[in-house]
């Protein structure tokens, strides 16, 4: 799906948004390997602008740092991902599992554990994962290089209530405040990437600099912002969820939904409501100015024309997750079942906790194939030209 503008040149600065979304992120996976086949071998990366949120901050950083070799940086994170067991993001042993639950549970009726940081999972081996896998120098490297212009992750502060998008760019991007958003230039590090991806209450929040933040998508009003404010005057946005029928049908209900349907609710609401927003905002203004005149299009300066392509999942994400909700650890999957998250109501929180080789594999495979379908006009988006 992409809405058409008036400067599609090859010339201009394309952006690429990754969306936050737990495990669902390897579906981004697959959509940039497919891209990187469309490319010359050895080339650089088509996207001078990268934000991501969540866990699209660490495909945004990991490809910030292959810039300079697209398909390398890609297939680095292909290979981390196709690798992935729960155990490479958090605790999933039982002494593991029973300790951060205890903290947790201690967390709320001691005052003792007040102002620690507490979480019902722990996300220690996550840290490690980023520190093995991801070379931060790179960052620096491929904007040195003219390869990259910027690379933007936000995070949610808690005490500042702001959505705080960490930049690491040329000299030229200037910092940048709006209503409950900042861009704050800094060096891109694990505990940016560890904090924009610290899904409230599962994982803990983490301190930058002098503030505790969580994950990027809470309250991101406008996922898109950050993209254009760094620079970018098209956009490539790739989702993590599928497109919304346009009417869904009421059903009768015999029963009260279990925690995990109405965590996974809250998840969805965190990590999909915000996009889909920002992007009817999106296209409403290009429509709006497509009506004014070229001879008057020049005296409006604070609006223009956003040429922006998106691509999301053709299957419900919910059940492949039942599919693979199996592969889950032992212990895990009792405290997922004793939350309903095993079954169908609350196969869309499993989703995003399903951090399991099997699942993300089958992932990155349909995001390649969602890719490959509209081949030409993904190629035309991003060349300016048919392919």
């Amino acid at each position: 799906m992409s809405e058409s503008s008036r400067d599609n040149s090859p010339q201009s600065r394309l952006g690429l948004v990754l969306t936050g979304g737990g495990a669902r992120a390897a579906y981004q996976i697959g959509v940039l390997r497919a891209i990187a086949e469309m490319l010359p071998p050895h080339a650089r990366s088509p996207f001078p602008v990268i934000c991501g949120t969540s866990a699209g901050a660490i495909n945004a950083a990991g490809l910030a740092m292959g810039a300079t070799h697209f398909s390398t940086g890609v297939k680095r994170l292909e290979a981390v991902w196709s690798n992935l067991h729960t155990a490479h993001i958090y605790r999933s042993d039982l002494a593991g599992v029973l300790s951060n639950a205890l903290r947790f549970t201690g967390s709320v009726i001691s005052r003792r554990m007040a102002g620690k940081p507490v979480s019902l999972l722990d996300n220690a081996p996550l840290r490690q994962l980023l520190a093995c896998h991801l070379p931060f120098r790179g960052i620096r490297r491929s904007i040195h290089a003219g390869a990259l212009h910027a690379l933007g992750i936000t995070a949610w502060g808690y005490a500042s209530e702001q959505s705080v998008t960490f930049y690491q760019a040329n000299p030229d991007v200037i910092p940048w405040k709006r209503a409950q958003r900042v861009g704050v230039p800094s060096r891109i590090g694990i505990q940016h990437l560890i904090a924009s991806a610290s899904i409230p209450i599962i994982f803990p929040a983490v301190r930058v600099n002098r503030e505790y933040f969580g994950d990027g998508s809470m309250r991101q009003f406008a996922p898109l912002s950050p993209a254009l404010h760094l620079g970018a005057d098209r956009l490539l946005v790739i989702g993590v969820n599928e497109e919304k029928e346009a009417e869904c049908a009421r059903i009768k209900v015999m029963g009260y939904p279990p925690p995990a349907q109405i965590a996974g609710h809250i998840l969805n609401s965190i990590f999909v409501d915000g996009l889909d927003a920002d992007l009817e905002r999106l296209r409403r203004i290009n429509q709006t100015l497509s009506l004014i005149p070229e001879t008057q299009i020049e005296n409006i300066s604070i609006l223009r024309m956003i040429d922006c392509m998106v691509i999301t999942p053709s299957e419900k994400i919910d059940e492949l997750a039942q599919a693979y909700a199996k592969s889950l650890p032992r212990v895990i999957r009792y405290f997922f079942r004793a939350a309903g998250a095993m079954g169908p109501k609350g196969s869309a929180m499993l989703s995003y906790v399903l951090f399991e080789a099997p699942f993300c594999q089958a992932l990155i495979d349909l995001g390649y194939r969602d890719t490959l379908r509209q081949r030409d006009e993904v190629f035309s988006f991003i060349f300016g030209q048919k392919e």
